[in-house]
């Protein structure tokens, strides 16, 4: 992986470990294990955030569940096949587990990558301005990650006159948001929503730094 596609995706996460690893899969001969972070917001509300570990770290650092991890690596994507549907899937991807350090923010992450849907603006019951993007964010191997972002007030006016593959950077927090789906035949789903709750928005000479509400985007898993 080159410079670049190392520092286009950038994540750091705190959290307490809330379920035990569980085996999902083996690349190149290293086993991956899929567990969850709770990531406190200043509100006293929790993120439960997916994230992926290889078995070399697992080797390394105590990963049970009570346990508290400070990990870096990238926000990630992948299609899951279900059925004639595909689902965008997103985790967070270990590259290292570091020591806590209570001064550090527990949840930030910053993007750079390409515009790939129309952005979605839209204002809420009590006027507040939203707008959805989908960035994809270039990775190794020919491969990109399609990361769900939202913006709100004067970033999300900003964005909503962008064009599918401008350039962006973007930097903020992760997020998660339990939801009711309506299926067919009066059916409900409870499902889970994930996305970058975006702060500051950068592309070409302009800056955005603004701060911002916790909203949600569409990507379900």
């Amino acid at each position: 992986m080159n410079y670049e596609q190392m520092n286009n995706n950038k994540l750091q996460l705190i959290g307490e470990v809330v379920k035990e690893p569980v085996y999902t899969h083996e690349v190149f001969g290293e086993g991956f294990y899929e567990t969850a972070l709770s990531v406190p917001r200043l509100s006293q509300q929790k993120d439960i955030i997916p994230i992926t570990i290889s078995d070399r770290l697992l080797t390394r650092h105590s990963v049970k569940v009570g346990d508290k991890l400070n990990i870096v690596g990238q926000f990630r994507s992948y299609n899951k096949i279900d059925g004639a549907k595909s689902k965008l899937l997103l985790t967070a991807f270990v590259r290292d587990i570091l020591e806590d350090d209570v001064n550090q923010n527990p949840n930030s992450i910053e993007i750079t990558g390409y515009i790939c849907k129309p952005p979605v603006y839209r204002t809420t019951p009590f006027k507040r301005e939203i707008c959805d993007v989908l960035i994809a964010v270039n990775r190794a191997y020919y491969k990109s990650d399609y990361i769900p972002c939202i913006m709100w007030g004067r970033n999300a006016r900003f964005v909503q006159n962008m064009q599918v593959g401008d350039k962006l950077t973007v930097t903020g927090r992760v997020q998660s948001r339990t939801y009711v789906k309506t299926l067919g035949n009066s059916e409900v789903e409870e499902r889970v929503a994930y996305e970058v709750s975006v702060s500051k928005i950068v592309t070409g000479d302009f800056k955005h730094n603004y701060d911002v509400e916790i909203a949600s985007t569409l990507v379900e898993q």
